[in-house]
């Protein structure tokens, strides 16, 4: 990547080359080559490297680099926070915001100066409802970039809007889920009045491991499985696991995205699992 303003003054190439096939041109006056594969990620190195001189990588285009590849798109604005003093720099596809950052807020991944993964995380839950900023978190958790008593850690200092949300969000978080609709089917759980089920519990027999269920209330041996697209991938290693829990004495109940748009529906095959 380099600025095209500096790559004609040295002779490297010329403007008509830069309107040719073998440049791309990622923001005003920064190019790449055309055989890259353009996402976010590079768009924000780009940004970060050649755009705004002394921008931290920020919000969503942080959490990219973190690996939640999917919270901005390949064409969404790169969001950047500069020091207060730092001179505006704005361009069509970048969000600069200017903020003083606490100290310790700001650290490096691949060679990118980024906001911490607790920083990140709490900023972005902070602008989401409760549900998907619990949702946002147990992500953070579940690709191990950070851990929950840092988030607690990082939240006690937090201030400014939406600060009381991230909070809020955080104290429902647990980091155990495996997806996304696990968060949102434990909050659901959570929510209604059916006793609280143990999150990823072994089941044992003998002494012996049989499986690990998303859910399950074990004294009465009923285990709750969502059943998203991880699981169809593996449907001969499910099985098998599901056949043992159920030699046990154990009932397994499956959920899929569909249940949650139904949750009266879910909740009361829920009960009367239970109750039988």
């Amino acid at each position: 990547m380099f600025r095209g303003s500096t790559a004609v003054r040295d002779g490297l190439v010329s403007a008509n080359d830069l309107r040719g096939p073998a440049w791309l041109r990622l923001f005003p006056d920064v190019y790449c080559d055309a055989a890259l594969t353009v996402d976010h990620g590079l768009r924000v190195r780009a940004a970060v490297d050649l755009l705004v001189p002394g921008a931290v990588a920020s919000g969503a285009s942080a959490a990219v680099l973190w690996g939640l590849t999917d919270l901005a798109g390949d064409d969404d604005p790169v969001e950047l926070t500069v020091p207060p003093s730092a001179r505006r720099s704005a361009c069509a596809g970048v969000s600069v915001r200017r903020r003083t950052l606490p100290t310790g807020a700001v650290t490096t991944r691949a060679g990118v100066p980024l906001t911490t993964a607790e920083v990140t995380a709490l900023e972005l839950a902070a602008r989401l409802p409760l549900v998907e900023g619990v949702v946002l978190l147990d992500r953070f958790l579940d690709a191990r970039v950070t851990r929950l008593d840092w988030l607690h850690d990082a939240a006690g200092g937090a201030t400014g809007r939406g600060c009381r949300r991230a909070r809020s969000a955080l104290a429902l978080a647990d980091g155990l889920a495996g997806s996304p609709q696990e968060t949102r089917l434990r909050l659901l759980l959570r929510a209604a009045d059916v006793p609280t089920p143990v999150a990823q519990f072994e089941v044992r027999a003998h002494g012996r491991f049989l499986a690990r269920t998303d859910f399950a209330w074990p004294q009465q041996r009923v285990a709750l499985e969502y059943e998203g697209a991880w699981h169809t991938r593996q449907v001969a290693t499910d099985r098998r696991r599901i056949e043992a829990l159920q030699q046990a004495g154990w009932r397994v109940l499956f959920v899929t995205a569909a249940d949650l748009h139904h949750p009266q529906q879910l909740l009361r095959r829920i009960r009367e699992a239970l109750a039988e």
